[in-house]
């Protein structure tokens, strides 16, 4: 017989069952699954309402009452749910990891449940020491009262009682406080924890005679006028998130089992910011910091709504990311998009306000919705060398829309740009670029080009040939003088007459200027790796405007050294009017030219 044949005659190894260390259990559930012991509590409402959800199911007249006892250092939760029998608690609280709604009898109401994953009252030995749970099984009415009790060292006891302990089908939970925990069971604490949690159950909830549940929930409440609803809402907004919103847009999703509202926010927020919105499911509230309820444009609102359709995450504080998630976030961006084309339609007044506040919102879905970027073309406001303008009344007034992809290159070409007739607008913040380049595609015959220093020069006078001969010698030892920065000089005549020089150059320009001063700085075998990326690309240019009398008169200057002086300080000028970044040739610069010119201006009357 070969070993194989003898290791496949052995006797198959008895199955184990694992041991679980209650106490560590307990451990990890406060620490690491659950934010705060306070979960205990939905815990318990949870269990409560599932109960009388499950003897609903088979009993439609059964009382739906669920009441809280705080006493000191101790909490009595009664609810009048389907109960337990004995086999029912050996097998269901005995057993951890098992959900009651696996329970034969049960399963047909299952769709109904909040919980998903018979964690149940293990939670509550977060805050407790000691458990007892006293029970009465509506299915077997004539089965007697069963008591099961527990500690928070893993072990428990359970024993049957009097008929008389528990008359009424139904359960009973008893916590006692473990050291350190009793606030979290004290009155007002219990009520709070459970108004938050517990508000819009279908069921009667108290805290001994304070009433928890407050339905229906504002958004499905009857309003005397749309107004009335309005401020309604403002004044829900400001008890739950503390602000009074500049809307509410209704949310109703019947395919999702969704019902809700978004309130806009009043002031502007980084699109980065994640949205906390409170979920509540099947009436429970799940999460107040949901963040992926709706996609990522719609940063300026915060929700609360009640479904019965999205899953919950194992600790039952967040969504579970899955397809129906993903529907969802669908859905409610699309009621949020037509809130926003109605607006424009409608309420135009409404629509200017908000986008006053959030027009960068608006300018992030129209990024990847040409509907909504047709509909909001008359109404987003882009920087333009015209003022403040919407694309739609820009491309009006100018045949050709000029747009510059940086705030750094518009500064440069704006004031020039402008006194020559071009318009221009500034794609450099957050969006603008894109749109401007999307306007075709909504607005058809449409020219669009980006402006660059090539189309600046283009568009400036030219000078007489003549005139640029004569100052040859002028412009040879200026172009001298800033051909170590990377930068060229061009005469040529514009307006505002104001302006003596102006700086121009493109990113291209720019990287090549970065790459010879990282050049100049680096050692041997960096320098000539830089230097093998040398490019081609087209340098920066200092243009000078022949029609300044400051230019004329340095134009006639006969000192080479005090010219050189005047066109440093042209270019520096230039560039500090750009609001440009000054490197340290730059900086260099200035303070020579600076200086020089100090110099001379302080020079003797008798040596001019």
């Amino acid at each position: 017989m070969d070993s194989q044949t003898s290791q496949s005659s052995q006797p198959s190894p008895s199955p184990r069952t694992f041991q679980v260390d209650l106490r560590g259990l307990v451990d990890l559930l406060s620490h690491h699954l659950y934010s705060s012991p306070k979960v205990y509590l939905r815990e318990l409402l949870q269990n409560a309402v599932d109960a009388i959800t499950a003897r609903r199911a088979v009993e439609p007249d059964a009382p739906a009452l669920v009441r809280l006892f705080a006493e000191p250092g101790a909490l009595r939760v009664e609810d009048s749910g389907v109960g337990l029998t004995e086999a029912d608690v050996h097998d269901l609280l005995a057993t951890i990891g098992r959900s009651s709604k696996r329970a034969e009898g049960l399963q047909e109401a299952r769709s109904d449940f909040l919980g998903q994953f018979g964690i149940g009252l293990l939670a509550c030995f977060v805050v407790a020491e000691r458990i007892r749970v006293v029970s009465r099984s509506a299915r077997t009415p004539d089965a007697a009262p069963v008591e099961w009790t527990a500690a928070d060292d893993g072990s428990y006891t359970v024993r049957t009682l009097p008929d008389d302990a528990r008359p009424e089908p139904g359960t009973t939970v008893h916590l006692v406080a473990r050291a350190g925990a009793a606030e979290w069971l004290a009155e007002d604490r219990v009520l709070a924890l459970a108004r938050d949690f517990g508000s819009l159950l279908p069921y009667d909830v108290r805290v001994g005679e304070e009433a928890v549940t407050d339905l229906p929930a504002p958004w499905d409440r009857p309003y005397p006028s749309p107004a009335a609803r309005r401020v309604a809402l403002g004044r829900h907004c400001h008890d739950l998130f503390g602000f009074t919103p500049l809307d509410a847009i209704e949310l109703d999703v019947p395919l999702a089992g969704i019902r809700g509202v978004a309130y806009v926010l009043p002031s502007a927020v980084s699109p980065a910011q994640r949205a906390g919105h409170r979920v509540h499911l099947k009436g429970m509230l799940l999460t107040e910091r949901a963040e992926q309820l709706l996609p990522d444009w719609a940063f300026f609102v915060r929700c609360v709504l009640d479904t019965d359709s999205l899953r919950p995450t194992a600790s039952r504080e967040a969504l579970y990311e899955d397809e129906t998630l993903a529907a969802v976030r669908e859905a409610l961006g699309e009621r949020i998009r037509s809130w926003l084309t109605g607006l424009a339609a409608g309420d135009p007044e409404r629509l200017a306000a908000f986008l006053a506040v959030h027009h960068l919102g608006v300018k992030s879905l129209a990024r990847h919705d040409r509907e909504m970027l047709r509909t909001m073309l008359p109404w987003l406001p882009f920087e333009t060398t015209d003022g403040r303008l919407s694309l739609e009344e820009f491309a009006r007034r100018h045949p050709v829309v000029h747009f510059t992809r940086t705030v750094e290159e518009y500064r440069q070409v704006a004031p020039i740009a402008s006194a020559q007739g071009v318009g221009v607008i500034n794609g450099g913040y957050t969006y603008d670029s894109e749109l401007v380049e999307a306007l075709p595609s909504v607005r058809p015959g449409t020219v669009v080009a980006e402006l660059d220093a090539d189309t600046v020069t283009a568009h400036l006078d030219a000078v007489d040939p003549a005139v640029e001969l004569a100052l040859a010698g002028f412009l040879a030892a200026a172009r001298a003088k800033l051909d170590p920065l990377g930068c060229d000089v061009v005469l040529r005549a514009f307006h505002p007459l104001s302006v003596p020089a102006l700086h121009l150059d493109d990113r291209a320009a720019r990287h090549e200027q970065a790459r010879a001063q990282a050049e100049e700085e680096a050692d041997d075998l960096w320098a000539g790796i830089l230097g093998s990326l040398r490019g081609e690309a087209p340098r920066a240019r200092l243009v000078l405007n022949h029609l300044s009398p400051l230019i004329r008169r340095i134009g006639s200057l006969g000192e080479p050294e005090l010219i050189g002086t005047a066109v440093e300080s042209l270019y520096g000028q230039a560039l500090l009017m750009a609001q440009r970044p000054l490197r340290p040739a730059d900086s260099a610069l200035l303070n020579r030219a600076f200086i020089g010119l100090l110099e001379w201006a302080t020079n003797g009357e008798g040596d001019r």
